[in-house]
């Protein structure tokens, strides 16, 4: 497991009280400064606010759960029991053919490598990109980096050797930090890095799987994700641990052209201009001391109405 380093924000400051007309608002930071470089493979799962209320009893349920796909991962030879999460997608819709070419990005320690290995067979061929190396993996070629990097970028498109993508799988992940909404900001961030990096190196029809945490961007992301392919839509594999709040966007028949409307704005462009009709985005005119304080922290906005809510 690599878990890619993210600095933890500083506890927000003392704040005097809001003037009359003002209320103090909670506000995700989801334009980030390039400091946060790509992310983990197969990290701790990220678990809901309010997780502490559950019983003991589904707490241990879910945890022999648990230890069932770990122990099915040891028998069967497969890294991780994560392994299992992409064999039921793969199950569900059948996302992989013999012959494809297969991207798999956060890919250590190599358990959905193995997997699209054995769909696509002696014909097709498998690159993974992560943080960490990981052990050979036959009919795999590993790419070490940050897939945020244009040096990794460059590395994977040289591993292609011309070949268009016609999958791309990702169960990428932040360093988590404990704070939920930052967390979910910064994974939000990532899954917007691997549409944009991907979308132009896959053909018409292609499909991408990406690890998503519900939240605030989600409906975004998949609103943007809808611009690139013809069918967007959640999933949540049985493997995944009752307590996290992992899902997983389906992403099928890769369009020739982005949706008419959307011009040349990225996927991450698209997330955050949704994001800032809500509210949600630090307006261009924040410092950048104040961006890079965290990702998640308080400002004063005017109230709607004349009293203090």
């Amino acid at each position: 497991m690599t878990l890619w380093p993210v600095a933890r924000a500083p506890m927000p400051a003392a704040m005097s009280a809001p003037a009359r007309g003002q209320r103090l608002v909670k506000v995700a930071y989801h334009s980030f400064p390039p400091c946060c470089p790509a992310r983990a493979s197969h990290a701790p799962p990220l678990h809901m606010p309010g997780g502490a209320g559950r019983t003991m009893s589904n707490r241990r349920g879910s945890t022999n759960r648990s230890d069932a796909w770990q122990r099915e991962a040891r028998n069967t030879g497969y890294r991780t029991r994560s392994a299992f999460k992409l064999k039921q997608i793969q199950e569900r819709f059948g996302l992989i053919r013999r012959g494809d070419t297969v991207l798999d990005v956060g890919c250590h320690p190599g358990g959905w490598s193995q997997v699209a290995v054995e769909e696509v067979g002696e014909d097709g061929a498998v690159i993974g990109v992560d943080l960490k190396g990981c052990a050979p993996v036959d009919g795999c070629t590993f790419v070490v980096g940050d897939i945020t990097d244009e040096g990794t970028q460059q590395r994977i498109r040289d591993a292609l050797e011309g070949d268009v993508l016609r999958v791309v799988v990702s169960d990428i992940s932040p360093g988590l930090t404990g704070q939920y909404e930052m967390d979910q900001a910064i994974s939000t961030e990532l899954v917007c890095s691997v549409f944009d990096f991907a979308y132009p190196l896959m053909g018409s029809g292609g499909v991408l799987v990406t690890k998503v945490f519900q939240g605030r961007g989600i409906e975004a992301l998949i609103s943007a994700a809808n611009t690139r392919f013809s069918t967007v839509q959640r999933f949540s594999p049985d493997a995944s641990r009752n307590s996290s709040s992992e899902t997983y966007l389906v992403c099928r028949n890769r369009k020739e052209k982005p949706s008419k409307g959307t011009g040349t704005m990225s996927v991450q462009e698209l997330v955050n201009r949704s994001l800032a009709d809500d509210g949600f985005v630090i307006p261009a005119g924040e410092s950048d001391e104040r961006r890079e304080a965290g990702r998640v922290g308080f400002r004063l906005v005017k109230s709607t109405s004349g009293d203090d809510e």
